[in-house]
């Protein structure tokens, strides 16, 4: 049953990024409202698809959070870009995130949902996610993963940007808007290298085992902490931080997907 819901939510969500993307051709904000409340509709259906599939892990005699194989990675990292985009425009109006955020999330879930290498199946989890800290680790990277998703789509319309279109964002707003998608994704990311630090420990009885996804979460972080420096040390490099919000997101990739071809500790392949 939650498979079904969810195989739903893709559609919504490219609805609502063709909706968008005719009211920015064509001048008209009612379509853009419009594709925001669709998105808006498609994300409650998105949070119901993985509340519904919680809850019959409980009935199946193994209940735990969907945060814990392949599909449910793709699923919740959906629901992160989208969650961070309805925030920001429902907050803010930007006009320009819909047709970057909703893909995103169309192509995470269209994958998930009818890819044939994609399990959707419940499982029980293996022992060593058997763990408190399942939830508050998986959850706080993922929703830094989909901020950071946010600031670099900001750092890409600052570096295209030669001229502002009415009712877009100026430079300086597009520069600030990625500051503070960057900073809230930071914080966020940051608890989930603790936690998962904790939760290693508590699991492997090592803190820190230089495994590939631990050592390029750590460059990830470390990326993002040289964008925040920039900006707090008041230097004028805003081309620079834009620069870093696209290398951010490319190693945010590489952590998620491309260490699952490394031998290793984490892998959802």
């Amino acid at each position: 049953m939650n498979t079904t819901l969810l195989g739903l939510v893709p559609f919504v969500y490219l609805g609502a990024f063709f909706l968008d993307l005719t009211g920015i051709v064509t001048g008209k904000p009612p379509l853009s409202r419009a594709a925001r409340i669709s998105a808006a509709c498609g994300f409650a259906l998105h949070t119901a698809g993985l509340a519904l599939r919680w809850i019959e892990s409980y009935r199946m005699g193994f209940g735990h959070a969907p945060l814990s194989n392949f599909y449910e990675s793709l699923i919740f990292f959906s629901w992160a870009i989208v969650i961070a985009y309805l925030l920001l425009e429902f907050r803010k109006r930007t006009g320009i995130l819909g047709s970057f955020a909703l893909p995103s999330a169309f192509l995470l879930m269209a994958y998930a949902s009818y890819s044939p290498d994609v399990e959707s199946r419940i499982q029980p989890l293996i022992p060593a996610l058997q763990s408190n800290w399942l939830v508050t680790h998986v959850v706080t990277c993922f929703l830094g993963y989909g901020a950071f998703v946010i600031a670099a789509v900001f750092g890409f319309l600052y570096l295209r940007k030669k001229e502002r279109p009415s009712g877009t964002p100026g430079k300086e707003e597009l520069q600030e808007y990625l500051y503070r998608s960057v900073a809230v994704g930071y914080v966020l990311f940051t608890l989930g290298i603790v936690t998962g630090s904790v939760w290693a420990h508590s699991a492997w009885g090592s803190w820190w085992s230089w495994d590939p996804k631990e050592t390029w979460a750590l460059i990830t972080w470390m990326i993002y902490t040289a964008l925040l420096h920039r900006r707090i040390a008041g230097k004028d490099g805003a081309k620079g931080m834009a620069v870093l919000s696209l290398v951010g997101l490319a190693s945010v990739l590489f952590t998620y997907l491309g260490v699952n071809y490394l031998p290793g500790l984490h892998s959802y392949l």
